[in-house]
């Protein structure tokens, strides 16, 4: 039988081919440098304005800083000390956490609740959804300059409480003409209600995704075996949302521990009344713009960066455990 000549020969690759692979590696070059060129920009802007920034301020806060002629004198920590043991500075922070540790669970809650009114099949669902989150998308300033007409002596709020038949308030010792932001102690639980009804809309919008994002399936088998709507929200929804509960209560401490601009336009520069509406912002604010003193007032910026961390560690901690329902 005879062979051909061509079955023990070694075909090589086609001419073609070499020229496509030497090809595909510069492509992929390309690829690689084109990336890293678009990246590069954003990356530079974020190393300077942030992390400089960051750098630059903690170099300011050990030098007594004169604003013309830059470092003066060398202080150390002694920046830092006085900061902490001003009283004003002593009263914002613990009007910061106060104000945090009520708004935050509070406006969660309000938002979860929306939530899970919006997601379900009603009529005018878009609508709600809409209007529900409006406040969060108007100016701050607007509607707490209206805020404080609402709640001011004479305002709207005292005249409806007046035209009841019963003022359950009457009870806690509040008169019919009180003022809710000019009181020392009803200023800061006043801007906490307006910041609950202002920012329920934004977490509404988070647990709408989370909400979302959870099975159908998984609640048909809660309703064949009988679980009620109580139960389906306590052993599902709720254990479920842990990763959208983690992400709105960051997002929430980092945004209370920087309350300032409802505290300024409700109490001015001194957060009055008697510092009761003095944050950690609003501190800041006054010692770097007010006093001119710029070297403490990166030693304040850094104790709350330092605060705002140390919040964000913990509440990581915290959801990274297994839930304990």
């Amino acid at each position: 039988m005879a062979v051909s000549s061509d079955a023990g020969r070694v075909r090589g690759p086609k001419r073609g081919s070499s020229r496509q692979a030497s090809s595909e590696p510069r492509s992929s070059k390309r690829e690689w440098a084109a990336g890293y060129l678009f990246v590069a920009v954003p990356m530079a802007l974020y190393l300077v304005l942030n992390v400089g920034s960051m750098l630059y301020a903690i170099y300011i806060s050990v030098w007594k800083w004169n604003l013309r002629t830059g470092p003066v004198k060398f202080l150390g920590i002694d920046n830092y000390v006085n900061v902490l043991t001003d009283p004003v500075f002593q009263r914002a922070l613990t009007n910061t956490i106060y104000y945090t540790l009520v708004w935050v669970p509070l406006t969660m809650a309000i938002g979860l609740f929306l939530a899970i009114i919006v997601n379900q099949k009603i009529r005018g669902q878009t609508f709600f959804r809409a209007a529900y989150y409006f406040p969060a998308i108007a100016s701050s300033a607007a509607i707490t300059t209206l805020w404080l007409f609402i709640m001011a002596p004479d305002g709207i709020f005292n005249q409806v409480r007046s035209a009841l038949p019963f003022d359950p308030l009457a009870l806690l010792g509040i008169t019919a003409n009180q003022n809710w932001i000019g009181n020392e102690g009803t200023a800061l639980n006043t801007i906490i209600l307006l910041n609950a009804w202002t920012t329920s809309g934004t977490f509404m919008l988070f647990y709408l995704a989370s909400l979302q994002s959870i099975s159908g399936e998984v609640y048909e088998a809660a309703a064949i075996d009988g679980a009620g709507a109580w139960a389906m929200f306590r052993r599902i929804t709720f254990p479920l949302l842990k990763p959208g509960h983690y992400f709105v209560a960051t997002v929430a401490v980092i945004g209370g521990l920087q309350l300032f601009d409802q505290a300024l336009l409700g109490g001015g520069v001194n957060g009055d009344p008697n510092n009761a509406l003095m944050t950690i912002v609003l501190y800041l604010y006054n010692t770097a713009i007010t006093g001119l003193n710029f070297a403490k007032a990166s030693a304040v910026g850094l104790i709350l960066f330092v605060v705002i961390m140390s919040a964000t560690l913990v509440q990581r901690k915290l959801f990274g455990q297994a839930p304990s329902w």
